[in-house]
């Protein structure tokens, strides 16, 4: 979808196949976007054949020229058609709650463009441009985090998405949120004139819940990364055995997760005197024991995910479908949000276990085993050490538990019974956010844990990676020799994950 040189700064859109690495170039980087000439061409070339459609025609197209939903069998005259369009916009910019992200914003202008671009919209070239003209220059529409149900489309948050094309609504530019109209003038741009099908093209479409889900995955991934390299230093923390991540156990249950994850716990543990040393346990707990079983079944959910998020950013998602060079206008059901749901219900349980087995690593560094004093501090008793970060992150796991009943199951009837079945889907992506978000903390207090415990081993050295990761984290946090307020240091833990590059 998007091709680059080494020595130019802009992205031309077109048809492409967007790959994670495509993705995280997008998220990491600032150049600019642009439509490629044949994107250009296909999107005119949809509109030039819809505009000759409506003139020699009187046929009703679902949304071109009928109302909406229920009201689908509702002709609408065609001198009203435009206005059609403009109504749709604000009668459906509906939200309510928090406001989204402005990095999730980001990918929903993103997703809209590519997705219009594909020439199966509808659309004007100009209103595609003034989308991606927002993207450049950082100006991103307020969006409401309540309001869609995953079907039909994104139809509240989408609204909200487009109504700074017609000159309503809010915006953020330079961090001030503003009324669209003064940012507009401040550019010199005028409001888009909507023609017919191009209300209903910006808000059928998924493309909500797929910012949330290429923004989710891409967290996601990284997370599963810091998970194992945290495991590590909790395993020489623990003076745990490297027995269990032997090849040969793996390879007679060779699920792709597992191997991966022990080779890399083995690779984490490289030329490490504690992990080297004889062991006087025969058996580790689970927690330490089963990382590769846990986080290998994660990673191959997330799989599954990825595939998911990707085939649906690579696709047209709005409804009805115009293909013009077969001479159809076709009304279906692309916008349903089923498959992002599962997938969402999938990645917040896959993601929830990584937190649920780190608290639990996290729980055995307090015991007062294998050398260690009780909750890793000196004078315990006097000191309370590292006891309550434990409960924090016990009680964040629980908060995921709750969060992880499926929305996908989930559906309601709207808009009198035309719109039977939903998916659930926004709900989905929104509480995976905050999955994703609380698994992090959960991690940050296991590396918070494991680095004060590995301090306990000294004279003995973990491996060379482990111990940079350690210099690098006492940098921020330093020892704890005594009691003090650990929330400074639980915060500047997920400040040091935020920057990890694994």
């Amino acid at each position: 979808m998007l091709t680059t040189t080494i020595d130019k700064s802009t992205y031309f859109i077109d048809q492409d196949w967007l790959d994670i690495d495509t993705l995280q170039q997008i998220s990491t980087h600032t150049h600019d976007l642009e439509l490629s000439e044949a994107a250009r061409h296909r999107i005119n070339h949809c509109r030039d054949f819809l505009d000759q459609k409506l003139i020699n025609s009187d046929c009703l197209f679902y949304g071109i020229n009928t109302g909406f939903g229920f009201l689908q069998n509702v002709a609408i005259d065609k001198t009203q058609i435009a206005q059609l369009q403009y109504n749709l916009l604000q009668s459906h910019a509906c939200g309510m709650g928090d406001e989204v992200p402005k990095e999730i914003v980001k990918w929903m202008l993103f997703l809209k463009f590519q997705s219009l671009a594909y020439g199966h919209s509808g659309v004007q070239e100009q209103t595609v441009q003034r989308l991606i003209d927002f993207y450049n220059y950082d100006i991103t529409p307020v969006i409401y985090a309540q309001g869609s149900l995953g079907a039909s489309g994104d139809l509240s948050p989408l609204s909200h998405l487009a109504l700074p094309l017609i000159g309503l609504g809010e915006v953020n530019f330079k961090g001030k949120k503003r009324a669209t109209k003064e940012v507009l003038d401040q550019f010199g741009w005028q409001p888009i004139e909507l023609q017919s099908k191009e209300g209903i093209a910006l808000i059928n479409g998924t493309q909500f819940m797929a910012a949330y889900g290429i923004h989710g995955l891409l967290k996601a991934q990284k997370l599963l990364k810091i998970a194992d390299l945290i495991s590590a230093i909790s395993i020489d923390a623990f003076d745990a055995s490297l027995q269990p991540f032997h090849p040969k156990i793996h390879s007679i249950r060779p699920h792709k997760g597992q191997v991966e994850t022990a080779e890399t716990i083995c690779k984490y543990l490289t030329n490490s005197q504690i992990i080297n040393q004889t062991k006087t346990q025969v058996q580790d707990p689970y927690s330490f024991r089963c990382i590769p079983q846990v986080h290998g079944a994660s990673k191959d959910s997330i799989d599954f995910v990825s595939k998911t998020f990707l085939q649906e950013i690579n696709a047209v998602t709005d409804n009805p479908n115009i293909f013009p060079d077969e001479d159809l206008i076709l009304s279906g059901g692309n916008f349903h949000g089923q498959p992002l749901a599962i997938a969402f219900d999938l990645m917040s349980m896959a993601i929830a276990e990584i937190g649920s087995i780190s608290e639990r690593r996290t729980y055995q560094l307090l015991s007062g085993q294998r050398g260690l004093p009780l909750f890793l501090v000196k004078n315990s008793g006097l000191n309370s050490g590292l006891m309550i970060p434990q409960y924090t992150a016990a009680g964040i796991v629980s908060e995921n538990k709750q969060l992880c009943t499926p929305a996908c199951v989930d559906s309601i009837v709207s808009s009198n019974g035309q719109e039977d079945h939903v998916s659930m889907g926004a709900n989905a992506a929104t509480k995976s956010l905050r999955v994703l978000n609380n698994v992090e903390r959960i991690l940050a207090i296991e590396l918070l844990t494991a680095t004060q415990a590995l301090a306990f081993r000294r004279p003995l050295k973990s491996s060379p990676i482990i111990e940079q990761v350690y210099e690098d984290f006492r940098k921020k946090v330093p020892f704890n020799e005594a009691d003090r307020v650990l929330q400074n240091d639980m915060k500047l833990a997920v400040e040091f994950l935020n920057m990890m590059t694994v």
